[in-house]
């Protein structure tokens, strides 16, 4: 378990196995901290979800929490950076700080927009410039987190 992750990944209502696998191999590659909020779309022992983790499990610190204020409420004070394909923000000219906690939505829905509307100056997007909609939630997790570790100085 990393004592002092460099940022903390959260997922909320996640609905496909695979993405959270995905993800969940991600921060066990860079001592990311995974928070699991909600209601998840599927069980923790399914086969996809584990498989998707391969046998990294062991070094990923996950987390779970009822809801979204749940998890705030134990972290006063820190930074929630909430990701939206509608954010006026580029995630590149976001400014992360170490500690940071990115918050990604369901894949089906994305995050409520009440709470988009609420925090709009801490959500980010990535740019995309074809007509494709949206990115896969572990793809969007990989870009965002490489983003802030690159700006942290944390990948030598």
């Amino acid at each position: 378990m990393n004592p002092d992750p460099p940022f903390h990944i959260v997922l909320v209502e996640p609905e496909i196995p695979p993405n959270t696998g995905n993800i969940a191999r991600l921060c066990g590659a860079t001592g990311t901290t995974l928070h699991l909020v909600g209601k998840l779309g599927f069980a923790t022992d399914d086969r996809q979800l584990k498989r998707a983790g391969l046998d990294y499990w062991s070094e990923v610190t996950v987390r779970y929490w009822t809801d979204l204020a749940a998890l705030q409420a134990v972290a006063p004070g820190a930074r929630f950076v909430y990701t939206s394909k509608k954010a006026a923000t580029a995630h590149t000219a976001f400014r992360f700080s170490p500690g940071d906690f990115l918050v990604f939505g369901k894949e089906t829905a994305g995050l409520p927009e009440q709470l988009l509307a609420a925090n709009a100056e801490m959500c980010i997007r990535i740019p995309m410039t074809g007509k494709v909609r949206s990115l896969n939630l572990s793809t969007t997790a990989g870009i965002i987190l490489y983003e802030a570790l690159r700006q942290t100085g944390r990948l030598e």
